[in-house]
């Protein structure tokens, strides 16, 4: 009786996975609609960043470009994405200490439902607040002369980066003893760009950080979202990129997975 039971109960949770995910999603996404400071605070910033270094430091800094925004951009994209993530490892973390992930656990419902809304509000969230700062920065003169497979190119890789980072932030928000070590994690993420090609080009840095710069994962997404958005040749630095991203999010998706496993 007891087989024919979990036979049914597993049966019955493959079957409504998709509508288990859209519970979870559904659950995760009030909570950042109920409170919009966490996106107006993850865009806040890299905004910030944006009219420093254009109107402060762009005179000053040369990119071999007329126009700095254009050069800048995608730095600023990953700076937000890398600043929203943590969200999803404060609010992993919350559902943990609170005993969500117990209560759910003994529900009729798909395990990994739980982690994947999460993730899915993650990608829902960050991609609003990209799109606030890309009309931030056509007020500031930003122009692209992409074409729409380009654009869906840039797309594709904002989103593969933000779900890489997402399984990252998942790890710290199950596997964290309070909410600092949930979030820091963070910190050394938006610190990334910024000793990259992301704000000035490479070839200015001093050789042990021009070496870094240029074997680290950012330098290749920024380079190849750069020359979709100004329609140049995105050569080898576009598989580069997608090496990157994958390897990483393979990786993240295994812990985090196994982190899950042993919490519950």
């Amino acid at each position: 009786m007891e087989t024919i039971q979990s036979n049914y109960s597993g049966t019955r949770i493959q079957k409504h996975f998709f509508s288990d995910l859209s519970v979870m999603l559904g659950r995760s996404m009030r909570h950042i609609f109920r409170s919009m400071d966490t996106i107006i605070t993850v865009t806040i910033m890299p905004i910030m960043f944006m009219l420093l270094f254009v109107y402060v430091f762009g005179g000053a800094i040369q990119t071999g470009t007329a126009n700095y925004v254009n050069y800048l951009l995608p730095g600023i994209l990953l700076i937000a994405i890398s600043s929203g993530i943590s969200y999803t490892a404060f609010r992993l973390f919350t559902d943990v200490q609170r005993g969500i992930m117990e209560r759910f656990r003994s529900m009729p419902i798909a395990p990994s439902t739980l982690l994947w809304g999460h993730v899915l509000t993650s990608l829902v969230s960050n991609a609003i607040s990209v799109v606030v700062i890309i009309l931030v920065a056509l007020l500031m003169g930003f122009r692209s002369s992409a074409g729409i497979l380009s654009w869906l190119a840039v797309v594709g890789i904002l989103a593969l980066f933000t779900l890489t980072l997402t399984w990252v932030a998942v790890i710290p928000g199950l596997t964290a003893k309070s909410i600092d070590g949930a979030t820091t994690f963070s910190y050394p993420l938006i610190f990334l760009p910024f000793i990259s090609s992301a704000f000035v080009p490479t070839k200015s840095m001093p050789l042990v950080v021009r070496v870094f710069a240029e074997n680290q994962p950012v330098t290749a997404i920024v380079d190849t979202i750069r020359a979709l958005l100004s329609e140049q040749p995105v050569g080898n630095e576009i598989w580069v990129a997608l090496a990157w991203c994958i390897g990483i999010l393979l990786l993240a998706y295994l812990f985090a997975m196994w982190a899950y496993k042993k919490r519950t």
